[in-house]
């Protein structure tokens, strides 16, 4: 055995460590700059500055450097670039919050000085996500980073900004928006979660001004779940059609405790059957009644502040926090007679996506994108050769579905932190100038003090991080399209339908030809992980204990596209397991090389069948593995490499190979050495996308050419070792040792007790296959005899298997009993019967028969004489000792 430097047991520690300083080292991540190379990009989805990475993150980036890993081992000039999000409204709230703990505010400190603190969170957060990249072993090119308020980036957002503005596709104007109090700025429809709180219906009297009477009562009754708001309003409407209340559109009434007069006004947003088909109307609280106040031209009375708390035009509640107003407001109306009823409701309330507080729905002068023409654009895209794929291919419904009813975005923030948006007033006459630079004259201007949405910037990644709008840029030339974007069902909205819009808009193309959507990760009992439930796993304390390969491995094994995935520490143990045993293989074939062994794969006539037969499996995985990973399904591809390991090559072709390493032929151990090299060399290539450490650290320890399995060739099938025969044949071999050990387990007769084994068979192949193959038979079984004839009978105390073709027979007379083997054939008698009725069933199904291929049908008729022939064997064998008896 050769001495080498590998520890009997798996240490990810030890074999991780420098490994990724070496391949930065060595630019291994960056592209060939070969020309004449297929161009293959992706683009991080870029983690916002706010903290740590989280094992969505961990998924999300494992999955994407799997494929530029394999692509980049293909010969593809590959290119995967990094990069991180200011995350306007996450970060500028985790930077208040700790200035907070220190009694300062960010008006404390004014604009400039506050965003230098955030600059400083950015730096810091950033190194640290920088470094839990490392960990996870991405390939990514560190000197193509962007970071979406860099310079170049900034350049990108100000011409889409201006370009869009002169389109006439941006615009700005007064309307209800979705408020977040303590950000104090505005969100877009998408930023809002919907939650179900409890709340109250408050019934309150609306009386007439000039003694109208309805039903006998000189009020209306108007129901609201919002009382803090009748500051607002400004009239109540009807449906024109409702015959109940035509007498008293046009009167007026009084709103409670404020004495203002409003209007009964008619109108069809009304709906009759709901409540008591009276609503009132509040433009500066309610996108609806904006909508209603627009049509009938009423006034908007906006009762609240920036943050919630109550305005002048509350009264005596100005000053006072949205819900203690609301408190104070019922207990006014109740003393006062207002009030009819309260009653309990629960309903759904839209809340900050960022901050958590509930949203207010306010009027305020706000920048919007016009999106239906870019929305359309889009939509026709993907009835072109230019169109975006998603696997899985459902989720272009859920884009399709949002695009069609798409609303106007609102892409201004009330934030210091993020771009400024390029407009400027006229300090003097008001005057609106938008441009990607500032006035000559800029003493007479003062610029536009709202930031843009995250989004409108995160919406340009794929080709500003190209270097557009450069369009001669070389990347952009050479890398856009993108080729694959990879990310969560989540952000469908948010981001992959805004990026693709953009893209068409300004570039003209798709920004990526493949979009990968994932689910999100879970704990074991399926919930979703929250810092509230207290149930999220940090990637680096996995990392620590298991290694990144078996963190990695866990992530891909457990990917079906579009699917939630469930974590639990036992699946770990499982990857680690399964590495450890690889490692423990590969261990193995190493110390039984020579020196000067060579990866190749001897001449055919030199192969033994279990040779031909693992090279065959070998092939069967590469094309499957191949297939699947061109289709994103990497559980597939996993599940494949994980059976080929773990069944085919450790427990079944390494194990047969020990007979010959440790013979004296040395031809047959130096063939034997080479299938094992040249095995173990295909099997780690496969693996290395998924587990790239341990996979370079084997291969380099073992005979190989080259420097690093990053550049190594991807395996491809070859034709050539497709040898269905081999296989046949050695299943035949397998299906007769495993009925052997089988036998031995269930007469509770170990390895070292010896046995005769008897094999009744006239089929004439099976008989050459045992005798070719005694070696591997004598390793597996161990038989005192073995006897191979169609003339066996078999003893009245002996345990019999049936296999294809075969019986076979193990004498132990000294160990069964006779009623324990009938009650066993019974059972099998009993499993085969039920195959041949299945079988039978199937062929008699006509419409099987008819519709499905011949080469179909034709195996199930096989199948069916197989079951046929083990039933009548085992049925035989089960008459002989019943009537031995």
């Amino acid at each position: 055995m050769r001495e080498i430097e590998m520890p009997g047991k798996y240490d990810p520690t030890a074999v991780e460590a420098g490994r990724y300083d070496k391949w930065l080292q060595d630019k291994r991540f960056a592209p060939s700059e070969n020309k004449k190379a297929r161009p293959y990009s992706i683009v991080i989805p870029p983690p916002n500055v706010t903290g740590k990475l989280h094992l969505g993150h961990a998924w999300d980036t494992t999955l994407q450097d799997i494929i530029i890993r394999q692509k980049r081992m293909q010969g593809f000039d590959t290119v995967w670039i990094p990069g991180m999000d200011h995350a306007g409204i996450a970060t500028q709230a985790k930077v208040e919050q700790r200035l907070a703990e220190q009694n300062i505010s960010r008006y404390d400190l004014g604009r400039d000085k506050f965003v230098d603190q955030v600059w400083d969170w950015k730096n810091e957060y950033a190194d640290t996500i920088k470094s839990q990249w490392s960990k996870l072993g991405l390939s990514l090119d560190y000197d193509r980073e962007r970071f979406t308020l860099d310079d170049g980036l900034s350049a990108a957002v100000k011409k889409v900004f201006v370009t869009l503005y002169e389109k006439d596709l941006i615009y700005r104007g007064e309307y209800i928006i979705n408020w977040d109090p303590k950000a104090r700025t505005a969100l877009s429809d998408i930023e809002v979660i919907y939650k179900d709180i409890e709340g109250a219906f408050y019934h309150v009297k609306y009386p007439f001004t000039d003694g109208t009477t309805l039903d006998g009562k000189d009020y209306i009754e108007i129901a609201t779940t919002r009382p803090e708001t009748m500051f607002g309003d400004v009239a109540v409407a009807v449906n024109p059609k409702d015959e109940r209340y035509q007498d008293i559109i046009g009167k007026t009434i009084k709103v409670p405790l404020v004495d203002r007069e409003i209007p009964v006004i008619a109108d069809e947003y009304v709906e009759m059957d709901f409540g008591t088909g009276m609503v009132k109307i509040t433009p500066a609280h309610d996108p609806n009644d904006f909508e209603v106040g627009n049509r009938h031209d009423l006034e908007r009375i906006n009762t609240m502040n920036e943050d919630g708390s109550m305005n002048n035009r509350a009264g005596k509640y100005a000053g006072m926090d949205r819900d203690d107003a609301r408190k104070a407001i019922v207990n006014d109306l109740t003393d006062a007679g207002w009030m009819l009823k309260v009653e309990p409701y629960t309903h759904s309330v839209g809340h900050s996506e960022r901050t958590g507080v509930p949203v207010e729905a306010r009027l305020s002068t706000q920048w919007f994108v016009k999106m239906k023409p870019l929305a359309e654009q889009s939509l026709a895209m993907q009835k072109t050769e230019d169109r975006v794929d998603f696997y899985p291919p459902r989720f272009e419904n859920t884009f399709t579905n949002w695009m069609e009813n798409i609303h106007d975005w609102v892409i201004s923030r009330q934030l210091w932190w993020g771009h400024q948006i390029p407009a400027w007033y006229h300090k003097e006459t008001g005057e609106i100038y938008v441009g990607e630079d500032a006035p000559s004259d800029l003493e007479n201007w003062e610029q536009e003090t709202d930031v843009l949405d995250t989004w409108f910037s995160s919406a340009l990644w794929p080709f500003s991080t190209m270097g557009w709008p450069d369009t001669e840029a070389p990347d952009f030339k050479r890398y856009f399209p993108t080729n694959t974007l990879v990310t969560g069902y989540d952000i469908i909205f948010f981001w992959v339908a805004r990026m693709m819009f953009q893209s068409k808009e300004f570039t003209g193309r798709r920004p990526f030809q493949n979009v990968l959507i994932h689910g999100l990760i879970r704990d074991e009992q399926g919930r979703k992980m929250s810092k509230s439930l207290g149930n999220g796993i940090d990637p680096m304390d996995v990392i620590e204990k298991y290694g990144a390969d078996a963190l990695r491995w866990f992530l891909a094994n457990g990917s079906t596209p579009g699917l939630d995935v469930r974590f639990s520490y036992t699946k770990m143990d499982a990857a680690w397991n399964f590495i450890n045993k690889i490692w423990n293989a590969s261990r193995y074939v190493i110390m039984n090389l020579d020196d000067d062994t060579e990866v190749k794969i001897p001449a055919k006539t030199d192969l033994t069948l279990a040779d031909k037969w693992i090279l065959s499996r070998l092939n069967q995985t590469i094309a499957t593995v191949n297939q699947n990973f061109d289709k994103f399904e990497f559980g597939e591809a996993g599940r494949t490499l994980y059976n080929f390991i773990w069944n085919d090559f450790a427990d079944w072709y390494i194990e047969m190979t020990k007979e010959t390493l440790n013979g004296d032929d040395d031809q047959a151990k130096q063939n034997v050495q080479q299938v094992l090299a040249y095995v173990l060399d295909q099997t780690l290539r496969l693996l290395h996308p998924i587990m790239p450490f341990v996979t370079e650290e084997i291969w380099l320890t073992m005979p190989h050419v080259g420097d690093s399995l990053t550049s190594a060739e991807f395996p491809t099938a070859n034709d050539q070792l497709d040898d269905q025969k081999a296989e046949a044949d050695f299943k035949r071999l397998v299906d007769l040792i495993t009925a052997v050990r089988n036998i031995r387990t269930e007469a509770n007769a170990p390895m070292s007790t010896l046995i005769d084994v008897m094999v009744q068979t006239s089929d004439e192949e099976l008989m050459q296959i045992i005798k070719t193959n005694s070696d591997y038979i004598n390793r597996f079984v161990k038989p005192k005899q073995l006897v191979v004839s169609a003339e066996v009978k078999a003893p009245q105390l002996a345990m019999t298997k049936v296999i294809t073709g075969a019986e076979v027979i193990v004498p132990l007379a000294e160990l069964i009993n006779l009623d324990d083997e009938i009650i066993r054939l019974e059972n099998e008698a009993k499993k085969f019967q039920g195959e041949v009725k299945r079988a039978q069933g199937k062929l008699k199904n006509e419409k099987f028969v008819n519709s499905a291929p011949e080469k179909v049908v034709l195996a199930e008729r096989e199948k069916l004489a197989d079951w046929e022939s083990k039933f009548a064997t085992t049925n035989e064998r089960l008459m002989e000792l019943k009537a031995a008896k």
